[in-house]
């Protein structure tokens, strides 16, 4: 049974939809991190994510350019830069990273995540 907001939003879950925009290992990471800084290029993000391959790194960030999370500025010249920052709808994700990434820190704190 559909309830009044999935209703309104064609019948789409908002709350599925928003985890599948953010879904996986790294796109919350991705996101966190270019918006702490607040410009990334692409071999500094790949510094901060440990782990993570070239091209799953190229993959994520393509998927949230697509879903209006990000945005890619090129830089034409002899070395073409590429790079990264937050969308507005990318910027409002980042309070509900922060209170994830409190919530993580809570409960490893308190013993109750198996580390």
């Amino acid at each position: 049974m559909m309830n009044e907001t999935d209703q309104a939003t064609g019948g789409i879950c908002p709350l599925e939809w928003a985890l599948d925009v953010i879904a996986g290992k790294w796109k919350g990471l991705i996101l966190w991190h270019i918006g702490a800084v607040g410009v990334l290029r692409h071999a500094a993000l790949r510094r901060r994510l440990t782990g993570i391959t070239q091209k799953v790194l190229t993959q994520q960030l393509r998927e949230l350019e697509r879903d209006g999370l990000v945005s890619r500025t090129i830089y034409p010249g002899a070395s073409a830069r590429v790079e990264y920052r937050l969308t507005t709808l990318g910027a409002r994700v980042r309070p509900h990273l922060e209170a994830l990434r409190i919530w993580g820190r809570d409960h490893l704190l308190m013993g109750t995540c198996p580390a």
